[in-house]
């Protein structure tokens, strides 16, 4: 139940909408909670409208992924995290192809699961957080099918260009993808380094799309 939820549900949130495209200013001033709420909505209304989409074609959502869901993910720190240690012993090189071969293993895994999410609901409960704070986890219910699906959002504010709060983790009915990447990743790099663990993405990347 948890990993079809987690299939289900980071899928959602990878799609995006690209209506989001026209909202640059919005995002800087933008609630956390008020985000996700937006998001939430405009994801699945993409998914309904986009027959690509839900279809689950790869090429298509990472398109969608690249122009409208990045810009709101800290997927630098996201990466960093799963990688664990070994991040801060990567080389810049290392570091930006652990990110590319992530980012695609995420769209990839989760491309299938699309066209389950369109009869579903996001319901958004009250942030518990200070106009102070700069990390903060918002909490979600999915309605829709059986019993509701408890989806947490780990946030960041970030400052500068591209000013706003940024999704940095998922938490789906108590297990943080972060967290179950990392301890896979730690396996590999125990075992081959962070040039093996590189590689080993890339090999279950190349997989992936030839099931595609």
């Amino acid at each position: 139940m948890k990993l079809r939820s987690l299939t289900r549900w980071l899928t959602v949130f990878l799609l995006g909408s690209a209506s989001l495209l026209t909202l640059p200013a919005l995002a800087a001033d933008e609630a956390a909670n008020a985000l996700i709420n937006r998001l939430s909505t405009e994801v699945l209304g993409s998914i309904k409208a986009n027959a690509s989409v839900r279809a689950g074609d790869v090429a298509t959502i990472v398109t969608l992924v690249d122009a409208t869901v990045m810009p709101h993910m800290d997927f630098k720190r996201m990466t960093a995290s799963a990688v664990g240690p070994s991040w801060r012993e990567a080389s810049p090189q290392q570091q930006k192809r652990l990110q590319e071969e992530f980012k695609t293993l995420l769209v990839r895994t989760y491309a299938g699961a699309v066209a389950q999410v369109a009869d579903l609901r996001v319901v958004v409960k009250p942030l518990r957080a200070s106009t102070q704070d700069t990390e903060v986890v918002v909490r979600t219910e999915i309605q829709g099918r059986g019993d509701p699906v408890q989806l947490d959002y780990r946030l960041v504010k970030t400052s500068g260009d591209g000013a706003g709060w940024k999704i940095y983790n998922l938490n789906v009915m108590g297990v943080w993808l972060v967290e179950t990447y990392r301890s896979q990743f730690a396996q590999e790099v125990n075992t081959k380094g962070v040039d093996g663990l590189i590689a080993t993405l890339a090999d279950r990347n190349k997989s992936n799309a030839g099931k595609g």
